[in-house]
């Protein structure tokens, strides 16, 4: 493969984990972020989320759901969710904090808000490389089903990415074409590194 790619979403690690998961099962050189504050997971109420810090390693967030209610974490699809996360990486990791420890060709989000998020902490870095960056918005709900179509969508778009000789030619036919197949939006925008 010849891109490096960085899948995005907001704090809750479903979206952005399986679209690393399925590209990362392809051969693709992926990595994964989360821009929230915290790792956020569904509780035993909304207003009860389970809140830990990025750099906690999923087998203790899978660890501590089992012990706190592991019919409520399996029947809602978390334990599976962080068993799939734990086989990928070990523990989530923050966009603002550890993009930078490379740059990428791609970076996918799943909601318009991260993709603004991300646009605008690229467009404040120092761009010493001046290397392009491809910024691509699919909106995905986020639930198990759509996150597991999301990811199949992100690897079809990554594949059409890979054929090309030069991703900065050829990506308005890329999106003009899957929206024109898939039915689905989508946004992009261009940045630097």
């Amino acid at each position: 493969m010849k891109y490096r790619y960085a899948m995005v979403c907001s704090s809750n690690q479903n979206r952005s984990m399986e679209a690393h998961s399925i590209l990362k099962s392809k051969g693709f050189n992926v990595s994964s972020y989360g821009t929230g504050a915290h790792v956020k997971l569904p509780g035993p109420s909304l207003r009860e989320p389970n809140v830990y810090d990025f750099g906690t390693p999923y087998k203790h967030m899978f660890d501590d759901l089992r012990r706190k209610d592991p019919e409520l974490y399996k029947r809602n699809g978390i334990l599976p969710m962080l068993k799939r996360n734990a086989a990928v990486k070990t523990a989530p990791q923050r966009w603002q904090d550890n993009a930078a420890d490379g740059s990428f060709d791609v970076v996918f989000t799943f909601e318009e808000k991260v993709f603004d998020m991300v646009i605008e902490d690229l467009n404040t870095r120092d761009h010493a490389l001046m290397k392009t960056v491809l910024i691509v918005n699919l909106e995905v709900k986020d639930n198990h089903e759509e996150a597991a179509i999301g990811a199949r969508l992100t690897f079809d778009l990554c594949q059409e990415i890979e054929r090309t000789e030069s991703w900065e030619d050829s990506i308005d036919d890329i999106v003009i074409t899957f929206e024109k197949q898939l039915r689905r939006k989508l946004l992009y925008s261009i940045s630097f590194y």
